[in-house]
């Protein structure tokens, strides 16, 4: 703790976001850069706690209580920060987090929910200072590919390119085993470089730290998906080991009538397309479902949804509403979610500001609930039929939806996008390998040992544990490498 007073006389401050006028016309990333001075300011805030919450994420209890999944050093590289020791602020932060980049730029921070000065006042800005840590060190050239020394013979098959098979091809190509990482798309990152929009996390960042990995001696297949182009035994008889990394990619569908019709998307198909067709040709080859001069309704919240939002407005679509079937959240902390929790607040992220100062108000409706998709007449999506309804216990003691009477009504929509969350992962591939599936249909492998009833296949990230947060899917992807590091040599020096 550098300077003991520092919570009490710094406040909390952030770097301005670009202006909405100007970020709105391209897909730069949106958030503009702190002088040195201040962010060493703000490091200051971070104090002698004695119990940092802040770097202590715990499966078990998550996603309720908060802090950080892959436990980073956060009062250790404030410290630094702050003294201006900036080159050994990277080396701490690289001992527990091998892609601060993105979780600096992308990640909700669960560690800023459990800073322990966040109990009556503002957190420390630690995603911020994550982001300045790294970004310093790529300017000075710190961060460097570092091939292992020696090589044990091991191969070991990622199946899925995506933050947690990331993870863990660094980690075993570091433990020095074979690394080669499949991916179905044609670009590899999975959900960092078609899940994510480019104003969000700019792919030439991905595509820099991915340099850094190949130059590491990892080998990366795009184009190739496992149990089509590759069949599952094939890839067990070729390797030592299969980690299966696909994420959870089966989208929450919309039962409602007219489901079907023409202009209703998944956001993920809207999201993917958009930033494929903004790589190859900056969308001049038109192969992308294009918002423009149209209503767009967005059905969910959460970050999938705000991006949605964010990227219809850089199309120039004519309205966009957001429609969430929860109630609006308070303002600041209920009774009910003490701190160290993630505080459940209304948050007013990217897409939303973006929508207020385009159209003069926040797009979001809340307690609202669609009976059904109205058609043109032509089989076009024309409009939303919503109905506003309240949560009330059912006899079980469940909370269910109950419709408000009088209050049903039709949303003007050309372009419905469902962002509604995911299911699991798709099955096929689960299948092939033989893999069991937990009741939520996810591989059933247990946290902190990942192995999977099959002999040498493990399973981590999201295809694990679920949709969940980049931040987890990193922990996962370094957890899982250090078992097939084991299971491969029969023990593991890997963090």
């Amino acid at each position: 703790m550098g300077n003991p007073t520092g919570f009490l006389q710094v406040n909390r401050a952030l770097p301005e976001d670009r202006d909405p006028s100007e970020r709105l016309i391209d897909w730069q990333e949106i958030h503009e850069h702190m002088p040195d001075e201040e962010i060493r300011q703000q490091a200051s805030r971070c104090m002698d706690c004695g119990v940092p919450f802040c770097q202590s994420g715990i499966s078990e209890y998550a996603p309720k209580v908060a802090g950080c999944p892959v436990n980073n050093l956060i009062p250790e590289w404030n410290d630094l920060v702050y003294r201006g020791r900036w080159k050994e602020a990277l080396e701490r932060l690289h001992k527990t987090n091998n892609f601060p980049e993105f979780t600096g730029r992308v990640c909700p921070a669960p560690c800023e929910g459990s800073c322990v000065l966040g109990i009556n006042a503002d957190p420390v800005t630690i995603k911020h200072h994550e982001y300045a840590i790294i970004e310093r060190g790529f300017e000075e050239g710190w961060v460097k590919p570092k091939p292992p020394a020696r090589r044990t013979g091991k191969k070991v098959a990622i199946v899925g390119s995506g933050p947690a098979g990331l993870a863990c091809a660094a980690q075993l190509n570091q433990a020095g085993h074979e690394v080669t990482v499949y991916e179905r798309a044609d670009r590899i990152g999975g959900l960092l470089m078609y899940g994510i929009p480019n104003m969000k996390l700019q792919k030439e960042l991905v595509q820099r730290r991915l340099d850094i990995l190949a130059e590491e001696g990892i080998c990366f297949v795009p184009n190739t998906e496992i149990g089509k182009d590759i069949s599952a035994e094939e890839l067990k008889t070729q390797f030592d080991s299969v980690v299966v990394a696909t994420g959870a990619t089966v989208p929450r569908d919309l039962p409602v009538p007219g489901r079907e019709l023409k202009g209703v998307h998944f956001a993920m198909e809207f999201l993917h397309k958009n930033t494929k067709s903004l790589l190859d040709s900056e969308h001049r080859d038109g192969d992308y479902i294009n918002a423009e001069g149209k209503h767009v309704v967005v059905i969910g919240g959460g970050d999938t949804g705000t991006d949605c939002v964010g990227t219809a407005l850089r199309h120039g679509c004519a309205s966009v509403q957001q429609l969430e079937i929860m109630p609006k959240p308070a303002d600041a902390r209920p009774g009910d979610n003490p701190w160290p929790e993630w505080p459940k607040v209304l948050l007013v992220d990217y897409g939303q500001q973006e929508a207020i100062a385009r159209q003069g108000g926040d797009p979001r409706g809340y307690l609202l609930m669609t009976k059904q998709l109205e058609d043109d007449g032509q089989g076009q999506i024309a409009g939303v039929h919503t109905v506003n309804i309240e949560w009330v216990k059912d006899q079980a003691g469940r909370m269910t939806p109950k419709e408000i009477p009088g209050s049903e009504r039709i949303i003007k929509a050309d372009l419905v996008l469902l962002a509604m969350g995911f299911l699991g992962p798709e099955g096929d591939l689960l299948e092939q390998f033989g893999i069991e599936k937990d009741p939520r249909s996810n591989a059933k492998a247990e946290y902190d040992k990942f192995a999977t009833n099959v002999n040498g296949v493990f399973a981590a990230g999201d295809a694990r544990r679920g949709q969940s947060l980049i931040v987890w899917a990193i922990d996962e992807g370094r957890r899982a490498a250090r078992e097939v590091d084991k299971y491969l040599i029969g023990h593991s020096y890997l963090p």
